[in-house]
């Protein structure tokens, strides 16, 4: 199966009207779980580098960016990878980083097609007609930044409701407008129009990040298991002595509760924030529930410090790399 999601920079994806970057950045995030899930368990959490099948190009991907390797996955062998990862043992695997590297590389070469054809079809951005943006609702991206519209909000702001599956004739019109005035004053080139759509790309993967990627992986580990869990929006609230709602996951249902599972992903900056609101929600639930476990699994630049005082409220703190181990 994995043969049939691999990319490099000669793939061809089809640039068509149903398709958006969107879309892309799903299915490439839902791919590279699949590879890095695998990887994972033949590796025991990539804690056995030697056991990697790096055969696939989409594999080399997952490891040279998960462990920062300086390596190409065009080029690089497989006992090139596993050689540089053992010298560089002391780097802790990113898992985010790991998955998210090969969505971002599907979606800027998306993204590139999209303005080869928006260029080639508007004879370089000449001219847009109102009947072109409601026929390319997917361009909605390139639009946005063509007008000098820099946030959803400020989009919804200045010319209404809109998104990348519909155009309203009156938001098409609101939006031409503001391209043509603004090509009439600064042409964009491609390279111009590509760069500024970049922090569009990243909120696509940080919004993917926040749905798709972690509670995916802790899931799967649950599934391989057959531990029953029930997610967070398949129920309705966990009781608690103080109030009650949802953990990202609780084993094996909310009417009779043995665990609750929290997923976060913190920067060392946010550390101590995000650790007093998982350990209050942690003390409200297990003070009701005395024998519920709780379990925090971790990613990204937690301070130790941080982790060592959670450890007080919650039965386990465990990176997201071990969570096969939890359940």
């Amino acid at each position: 199966m994995e043969e049939d999601l691999e990319f490099s920079q000669n793939s061809e994806i089809d640039a068509t009207e149903s398709t958006t970057l969107y879309k892309i950045a799903s299915d490439a995030m839902k791919d590279y779980i699949e590879v890095y899930l695998s990887l994972s368990k033949q590796s025991n959490g990539f804690s056995n580098i030697q056991n990697l099948d790096l055969t696939s190009r989409n594999s080399r991907v997952v490891v040279i960016h998960g462990l920062s390797l300086q390596l190409n996955p065009d080029t690089s062998t497989s006992e090139e990878i596993k050689h540089e990862a053992e010298r560089m043992l002391a780097v802790t695997f990113d898992t985010e980083l790991a998955i998210t590297a090969g969505v971002y590389e599907r979606m800027r070469f998306f993204a590139n097609s999209l303005v080869d054809n928006l260029f080639k079809e508007t004879d370089d951005l000449k001219f847009l007609q109102p009947e072109y943006l409601s026929a390319n609702p997917g361009l909605l991206p390139l639009f946005q930044q063509l007008a000098g519209l820099r946030s959803k909000s400020e989009l919804k702001r200045e010319v209404g409701n809109v998104s990348d599956k519909r155009i309203s004739k009156v938001v098409a019109n609101k939006i031409s407008d503001r391209i043509n005035r603004n090509l009439k004053i600064r042409p964009f080139s491609k390279e111009r129009l590509l760069q500024s759509v970049e922090p569009t790309l990243e909120g696509i993967v940080r919004d993917l990040v926040g749905k798709v990627l972690l509670e995916n992986i802790v899931a799967d580990a649950l599934s391989d298991l057959q531990v029953p869990f029930t997610r967070e929006s398949e129920y309705k609230s966990l009781r608690g002595v103080i109030y009650d709602f949802r953990a990202d996951f609780v084993i094996p249902d909310a009417q009779n509760p043995l665990a609750f599972i929290e997923v976060r992903k913190s920067s060392s900056r946010h550390a101590s924030l995000y650790a007093k609101d998982k350990m209050f929600s942690a003390i409200n639930w297990k003070g009701r529930n005395k024998k519920l476990l709780g379990i925090v699994v971790v990613e990204g630049a937690w301070t130790r410090e941080t982790l060592r005082i959670m450890a007080n409220v919650f039965d386990y703190v465990t990176p997201l790399t071990r969570v096969s181990q939890v359940a």
